[in-house]
């Protein structure tokens, strides 16, 4: 199939600086970030600021381990970050409801003592929704779940069907309801009909709350970079529904996994545990299942950062009984034939950004080249050797692409200079002469200086804060994701420094011009 080059929109893609902050790392006092008052000030944050996109990590309902890259769907929005707020000022929830809050730490996520408490509250709202008189959001309601039915009512029997088999896997469950048996589940539909309305409710809600807030980001000149991660989890909505498209055994487990060799991160590489596809069963499709997911994530963000793009030009498969990742192939996938598709289907523009770290061969650096992609540097792999040519140094950068600081994977800025050996600081202070001042500033400014497009911070490096406030460590579980700011950080002088950066290396919003 040939394919010409997309040229990325100028509307879209125009030099501006932003802040990655996922929205369960906003501030507040009902134990995790939520889309209502704080992320509605936080959006004022960045307008002060001067900043033109706001970069988040994936919206689904994450599973085991609160990771938001093993989500329970591709397309279902994450029900922690429903506004209590909002539900009490809307009458779904009382005062009362909300005795017996647990005692929540500022500036972490416990998930474990939040998600119980909030499941409670958020059935309590279904309850109040069913039984007051809310015409309004009754209609609203039903308009939803017409608009989003080709998804929705999967999501709400997977997770019904998941409660009712006490969290388990859906690999676990009774055979019929693993084998989607046509009359098991028409008859577990009938029985649990006010269980599958209350999932509907909360993704209703969700999405409800989520739109309020893009739609004031975008009024406010600010793009929203949403993730999208290449791979599913294996206990998802999306492989229980759709096997045929994945690697799997007879039972449904996967046969191979995805991860990636040694690197940076990990001496035995990465083993993710996601099912691999079945490549040539979603091109017998037209792509159907990616074409409707990426449409959809786009419903939520602006822009879409592809995660592990290097996958779709080949992905490292792991026999799935092996316990790390050193042994494994790379099997080649479609990429050109899927941008293709995708570009046609969205009018010919991809507003992607490629997550291109890692082991990148030549035709990863094609694939991103033919479809026009800004890829990624990161600042903090710029000086791992003493190599001129590094292309995570400034002076090699182009254009087109988007640089960090650090991701959510990486320690942060300050957190990294500290851990640094001598050699190591020797390195960075060779071409960063006045790090050792301020390092996370110095860092930033870098960044903000470079000829790359689009330049984004995490704001822990905005506020200086140390290893403390890692979000994340690649190939670890546990303690991880919880990071939160606390309300201290919307301090003015803040904002107007950062809107100085701006200004001063000619970063701007997205205002109509």
């Amino acid at each position: 199939m040939r394919s010409s080059k997309i040229s990325a929109s100028p509307s879209i893609f125009r030099r501006s600086g932003g802040i990655l902050l996922h929205p369960t790392s906003l501030p507040g006092d009902l134990g995790i970030g939520e889309l209502g008052r704080q992320a509605f000030r936080w959006i004022d944050f960045l307008k002060q600021s001067g900043c033109g996109l706001w970069q988040i990590l994936p919206l689904g309902p994450t599973g085991y381990g609160d990771s938001p890259y093993q989500s329970l769907s591709s397309f279902a929005g994450n029900p922690n970050l429903i506004s209590l707020e909002l539900l009490f000022q809307e009458n779904l929830l009382d005062q009362t409801d909300f005795e017996g809050k647990p005692n929540f730490t500022p500036g972490k996520v416990d998930f474990g003592l939040l998600i119980p408490w909030k499941n409670h509250l958020l059935n309590q709202a279904y309850q109040n929704f069913r039984q007051r008189h809310l015409p309004q959001l009754q209609d609203e309601f039903e308009r939803f779940c017409q608009q989003h039915v080709d998804w929705l009512e999967d999501f709400a029997l997977f997770m019904a069907l998941k409660e009712a088999h006490r969290g388990k896997a859906w690999m676990d469950w009774d055979e019929p309801y693993r084998q989607r048996s046509i009359k098991a589940l028409q008859a577990f539909i009938a029985q649990n009909a006010g269980r599958l309305d209350a999932f509907r409710f909360q993704q209703f809600l969700f999405f409800r709350q989520w739109s309020a807030i893009r739609a004031k980001a975008n009024e406010a000149g600010i793009r929203i970079i949403g993730d999208v991660p290449i791979f599913v989890a294996q206990d998802s909505c999306d492989v229980w529904c759709n096997p045929q498209l994945f690697k799997l055994n007879p039972q449904g487990y996967p046969r191979v996994i995805a991860g990636v060799p040694p690197d940076y991160f990990s001496p035995t590489g990465q083993r993710w545990g996601n099912p691999l596809y079945h490549w040539k069963a979603h091109q017998q499709t037209g792509f159907e299942w990616w074409r409707k997911r990426i449409k959809h994530t786009l419903t939520q963000v602006d822009l879409i950062r592809i995660d592990h793009f290097r996958g779709f030009c080949a992905c490292w498969e792991i026999p799935a009984h092996l316990p790390t990742a050193e042994k494994g192939r790379w099997v080649r996938s479609p990429g050109k034939r899927l941008f293709s598709f995708l570009a046609k289907e969205l009018g010919g523009e991809l507003p992607f950004i490629a997550e291109d770290l890692g082991l990148i061969t030549q035709d990863v650096i094609e694939l991103r080249q033919a479809f026009q992609l800004p890829g990624m540097k990161v600042l903090q792999f710029a000086f791992d050797d003493h190599n001129p040519g590094n292309p995570f140094l400034p002076h090699n950068f182009t254009p087109q692409s988007v640089v960090y600081t650090g991701t959510h994977d990486n320690d942060t800025t300050l957190g990294w200079y500290t851990s640094l050996g001598e050699k190591g600081r020797e390195t960075v202070h060779r071409y960063l002469p006045l790090i050792g001042q301020d390092p996370a500033w110095q860092m930033i400014q870098y960044a903000w200086a470079s000829v790359a497009i689009f330049a984004i911070a995490p704001l822990q490096d905005f506020l200086r804060l140390g290893s403390e406030a890692r979000l994340n460590f690649p190939g670890r579980i546990g303690q991880y994701w919880s990071w939160r700011a606390t309300e201290e950080f919307y301090s003015s002088s803040l904002a107007e420094q950062i809107a100085r950066l701006n200004f001063q290396y000619n970063r701007h919003p997205f205002l109509a011009t």
